[in-house]
């Protein structure tokens, strides 16, 4: 399949290695994929309100850009995709949204929800397929006990998102399993890290993270993965482990971290 890469702004910020090490990696596989030019801030958090349409513009005219390229919308950071998806999914569903987002943007032909969304995980397991990955490996990472983080904004809503199981998803876990490791499955690893309570209460997401990181020591992980930067930035308060963003221990397994 062909993909318009989606990066978002924190990739290209603070985030830099999530998105270097995914374009390695993509290379390694051989991925027909090109970075959308005109891309623009996505919007970080889902408007939850319905007259919220300025704020869905931007993800729209992405959508709308992987339309008429006819290729797949790849995305890889967890708010983008959060927000890409739903944003389609109002597309798709909501007539009201879809009325008036249309006759802010004035494009060629009506944009209905056409474009496919795809995060990079999904890309990985329904495209190049899990096994077809284990092939690319170099370096496999033996030894290593990795527990997957998936957080809250890849797995819910799931009648939108589409992802994994909400209550015990896998796919990371599979991952890990094709760059040679073992998946530490632990309580908290779909539960909120805080999220932007980081901003204005700094306790709330010290005692969320804690719970997640001592969970996962408990079953033995010597680090986490994850593919949400803030996620990553706030688990990272808790320096008792390692957290990482799974693409860069997928270029470590290609040998192509540089």
């Amino acid at each position: 399949m062909k993909y318009l890469y989606y990066p978002g702004c924190t990739l290209k910020t603070k985030a830099k290695e999530l998105d270097a090490y995914a374009i390695n990696s993509m290379k390694a596989l051989g991925v027909d994929f090109k970075e959308y030019d005109d891309w623009q801030c996505c919007g970080a958090v889902y408007p939850q309100s319905k007259d919220e349409i300025a704020n869905r513009l931007s993800s729209i005219r992405a959508l709308d850009s992987a339309r008429k390229d006819e290729r797949g919308l790849l995305t890889l950071c967890s708010a983008c995709f959060h927000v890409m998806k739903r944003v389609n999914h109002d597309m798709q569903n909501d007539s009201n949204i879809k009325t008036r987002a249309n006759n802010y943007l004035s494009l060629d032909m009506p944009y209905l929800g056409e474009a496919n969304v795809v995060h990079f995980l999904e890309m990985l397991r329904d495209d190049i397929g899990f096994d077809k990955l284990k092939e690319h490996v170099k370096n496999p990472l033996a030894g290593r006990k990795i527990g997957a983080y998936y957080g809250c904004l890849l797995l819910r809503p799931s009648n939108v998102m589409k992802f994994d199981n909400p209550e015990s998803p896998s796919i990371i876990e599979d991952f890990i399993r094709a760059i040679g490791a073992e998946p530490v499955v632990y309580a908290y690893r779909n539960e909120c890290c805080g999220s932007y309570s980081s901003l204005d209460d700094g306790q709330i997401v010290k005692r969320l993270c804690d719970n997640i990181v001592n969970s996962a020591i408990q079953k033995g992980a010597d680090c986490l993965i994850t593919a949400c930067p803030l996620c990553k930035y706030n688990l990272l308060q808790n320096d008792d482990l390692p957290t990482y963003y799974f693409t860069e221990l997928l270029a470590e397994a290609f040998d192509v971290k540089n």
